[in-house]
């Protein structure tokens, strides 16, 4: 039922036109700053955010809203202790945190349907009143104190809390169903609010084409919605109080200025906590709840219900539970079609809670960055005093898009999606293609050809995965179907030869196909800041931002050949793609006015080259991933695509007579295997071995969790580059940061990242598919333990499968031995998805719902060898 449902056309507009697309945290992002200074986090913070009408989205708990955002619903809830409603997750800003911003709540995405036709969340919350200073005040250390998180406040001991599942089925595309199911854990009776919010994001306040919409009581148990923007709405309740007030900011709080309404946003969480007159008596109003109360005893559980329907219902709760239990079958039927029959019970569990997780990460991303900047026609424009983002005034994004983390990083990052895209190719194809396109149109991509990174800085430069996602998508649809779609290949093709020709224009500033491009993706890799040379130190000249760009030109090359196919005028962007493989490879061994290579003959490894003023080059010899991005540039191509291409056959003979040099720094491309396959790749003769004895070494990148992002050998004798009297120092640290590099939540000196090791595993595949059984290498180093390339990806695949597994203490490896609740009942088998691992523990740090590019743990479930 739920391929059929996918297979409709313009799905989005029916079966998932309702869908968990409210963000997570909505204060403390960029489009919601209103500040003259352009400090973001200091502008709305969670202490405010209930009172603040947000101008660009909104936020809440295990929420659901339509895909234009008109209309939201999410419960809220209260134990009768806590200062104040618990409406949104609460989590510290960035100088808060010992390592940036983190949510501080325990709360997992369960399950969703491809279509969201059923949905499942669970929220965890505490007995006792909720920790806010207690969290505040002990995260306030530095960056070498380790996170702390609310397991440690002691607010869960002795079971004291109540789970809280939040789940939906859809009777109809707009017939929303929603069960609240609260279990008291303890071992004690506990009083429970829960408050089902319904209300409009206010888009009416800035926008003078539409009147306000109205929510009204219907009766005793039935409230009505009117919009001009979604017609009329009702939403069902079994008993409750009826409260509602206006979707508009309390000025008297925030700002100190007069209100606009008489009831505004926090009017509901003043009445129930504070017991002011602060609803509508009137019962009318743009944000409206029903207060639901229970006393659950130890080891109940109680159920709340209510329903949002297009139309009206006599008689709401008759298919109420069967609708519940067929959405429910209906999705667990999907996922045993999913999943590999060699998978065991707790890889398909994995499988299902990873894409669950991806799914839940939709969001409706909304901002206008010329009327942010510069306020409403109708508007007075607000001082800004930093002008953010100043150079993309053309940019006008109101989407769905599938978020890195709908909390830590509620907006979307470029080379994120792409990873998320080649995971919802396997469970909805037409979004993942959508995806990949939207940030291509005109009015994401700029004029210039760049592609935009976030919202913190949309000039910032992501690594150019975008053309490997559009292949992979492209190759994993086609072997689906049968099929190829053209359409969505020459649309992609097209946009990324413009970001193609931005990158070569940009990004090589000496024109000799060496690249630049600052931290790309990889915040603190480097010894220094990449985005800020040190002085006297005209440029970086980065072997990663070379190889990434080796790896986008021969993606560009097999999708040109491929459309050759179906369009011989591709041979001539076959024919440019290839010049440009080969002029990039031939670069990397010529830098410089002392031509040397980034290759290092001596380590037998790739080095970023640093620039001087004087035009002399020099290797800096740290060994990081940044050396490992070359074995990613690799294709196999087969000799049927090149029988009917005469131009690009004389044009490849061509170079082959005329620069015989650039030919010899690729693989030999004159020699295909048996099966008729030719290998284009960066690594050429012993490299590809001597860079493997560097990989699988357990010293440097091998960790029992995957591979290392820098080398372990910088451990007790950490790189040192000393210049013009200053030393800049690197130092192998597999957990969290101890630099505030790029705000400091992240780190890439050691910790295990799952789209780097995806991509590795994905080369390995492609190397092997040339090779086969003949090339064979010691896994790990040093071993005697001879395996094919196929085998060392498995390996890899398994290494990176056991952070998901349980450990002797009955938790899951990623999580952390100092808290114990993981092993117990109710805790140890919901999955988190982080966002990097320790390199050392495999314990998992950074965003701790980051199931965006760590969903690619499905991919490999997926792709393991025998599935």
């Amino acid at each position: 039922m739920e391929n059929a449902r996918l297979s409709q056309p313009n799905n989005d507009k029916n079966w998932k036109v309702w869908g968990p697309y409210l963000s997570e945290r909505q204060w403390g992002t960029v489009r919601e700053d209103y500040s003259p200074s352009g400090n973001t986090w200091s502008y709305i913070n969670h202490d405010l955010a209930r009172s603040y009408a947000y101008r660009w989205g909104e936020d809440g708990i295990g929420g659901f809203c339509d895909i234009e955002q008109v209309l939201c619903l999410a419960p809220a809830f209260w134990n009768g202790k806590d200062p104040i409603l618990k409406e949104r997750l609460f989590g510290l800003t960035n100088q808060e945190g010992n390592h940036g911003e983190d949510v501080k709540e325990l709360y997992f995405h369960l399950d969703s349907s491809p279509t969201h036709s059923y949905c499942k969340f669970l929220y965890k919350y505490p007995h006792a009143s909720f920790p806010y200073l207690d969290l505040l005040r002990k995260n306030q250390k530095d960056r070498l104190s380790p996170e702390f998180e609310i397991l440690d406040t002691g607010v869960f001991n002795g079971d004291c809390y109540f789970d809280c599942y939040i789940e939906y089925a859809k009777a109809g595309t707009k017939d929303i169903l929603m069960k609240i199911t609260v279990h008291n854990r303890g071992s004690e009776a506990a009083a429970i609010h829960v408050l089902p919010h319904l209300w409009f994001r206010n888009y009416w306040r800035h926008n003078p084409r539409y009147t306000s919409p109205e929510i009204t009581s219907l009766s005793g148990d039935c409230l009505q919605t009117n919009s001009s923007r979604n017609g009329t709405y009702y939403f069902y309740h079994n008993g409750g109080e009826q409260l509602f007030c206006e979707n508009e900011t309390n000025s008297e709080r925030i700002f100190h200025k007069d209100n606009i309404a008489n009831f505004v946003k926090d009017g509901i969480n003043n009445y129930v906590v504070n017991n002011l007159d602060a609803i509508n008596p009137g019962k009318k109003g743009t944000k409206a709840a029903i207060w639901l109360q229970g006393t659950i005893a130890p080891g109940v559980s109680q159920v709340f219900k209510v329903r949002l329907s297009k139309e009206q219902k006599e008689e709401p709760w008759a298919d109420f539970d069967e609708i519940f239990k067929t959405r429910q079958a209906e999705t667990d039927g999907y996922y045993n079609k999913l999943a590999p029959g060699t998978l065991s019970k707790k890889q398909k569990g994995l499988l299902r809670s990873a894409v669950g997780g991806l799914l839940w990460g939709k969001q409706f991303y909304y901002l206008d960055v010329f009327k942010w900047l510069f306020g409403e026609p109708h508007e007075k424009q607000l001082p800004r005093n930093f002008q953010r983002n100043y150079d993309w005034q053309h940019l006008t994004c109101r989407n769905i898009i599938s978020m890195p983390d709908k909390w830590e990083y509620p907006w979307f990052a470029a080379w994120d999606l792409a990873f998320h895209a080649a995971t919802f190719i396997h469970v909805d194809p037409e979004f993942a293609k959508q995806q990949l396109l939207v940030i291509l149109r005109e009015y994401y991509m700029h004029p210039n050809g760049q592609i935009p990174a976030y919202e913190w800085n949309f000039s910032d430069v992501n690594p150019p995965v975008h053309a490997w996602s559009v292949w992979y998508v492209y190759e994993a649809d086609k072997k689906r179907t049968g099929l190829s779609d053209w359409d969505f290949l020459e649309r992609s093709f097209q946009k990324l030869l413009m970001n193609f020709t931005w990158w070569v224009n940009q990004k090589d500033a000496n024109g000799t196909d060496i690249f630049e491009g600052g931290f790309l993706g990889l915040d603190n890799i480097g010894v220094f800041d990449r985005n800020q040379m040190p002085p006297g130190i005209k440029k970086l000249q980065q072997a990663d931002a070379t190889s990434w760009m080796a790896m986008y030109a021969i993606n560009m090359l097999r999708i040109s050949l491929e459309l050759a196919q179906h369009n011989l005028a591709y041979e001539e962007s076959a024919a440019k793609f290839f010049r440009h493989f080969l002029n990039i490879g031939w670069a990397m061994h010529h830098v410089g006015k002392r031509e040397i290579a980034l290759w290092d003959e001596e380590d037998k490894f790739y080095y970023d080259a640093i620039q001087f003023a004087n035009g002399a080059s020099k290797r800096l010899k740290v060994r990081s991933l940044v050396g490992i991005i070359p074995l990613l540039a690799v294709e196999i191509m087969h000799a049927d695509l090149f029988t009917k291409l005469k131009e690009f056959n004389a044009r490849l003979g061509s170079i082959k007579r005329t620069r015989p040099d650039l030919t010899e720094v690729i693989s030999d491309i004159e020699k295909k295997n048996k099966e008729g396959n030719y290998l284009f790749a960066i690594m050429i003769g012993d490299r590809l071995e001597h860079l493997l004895k560097r990989l699988l070494d357990e010293d440097e990148f091998l960790s029992d969790y995957g591979i290392r992002s820098l080398s372990k050998c910088y451990h007790d004798k950490p790189f040192v580059f000393g210049y013009q009297g200053s030393e800049y120092s690197i130092k192998y640290e597999p957990g969290e940061s101890s630099s505030s590099m790029f705000g400091g939540n992240s780190n890439w000196r050691g910790p295990i990242w799952l789209p780097i090791n995806y991509l590795i595993i994905n080369a390995l595949r492609k190397y092997y598919e040339y090779y086969g059984d003949s090339y064979t290498f010691e896994f790990p180093a040093r071993s005697g333990n001879k395996l094919t390339l196929k085998q060392i990806a498995n390996e890899l695949t398994k290494r990176l499968l056991r952070i998901f597994e349980k450990n002797d203490a009955g938790a899951y490896q990623y999580h952390s031995t100092d808290q114990d609740p993981w092993a117990t009942e109710h805790f140890k088998d919901h999955h988190l998805f982080y966002e990097f691992f320790n390199g050392d523990t495999g314990q998992g740090l950074g965003a701790s719902h980051q199931t965006g590019w760590t969903a690619l743990i499905a991919n490999l479930l997926l792709e393991m060898d025998g599935a």
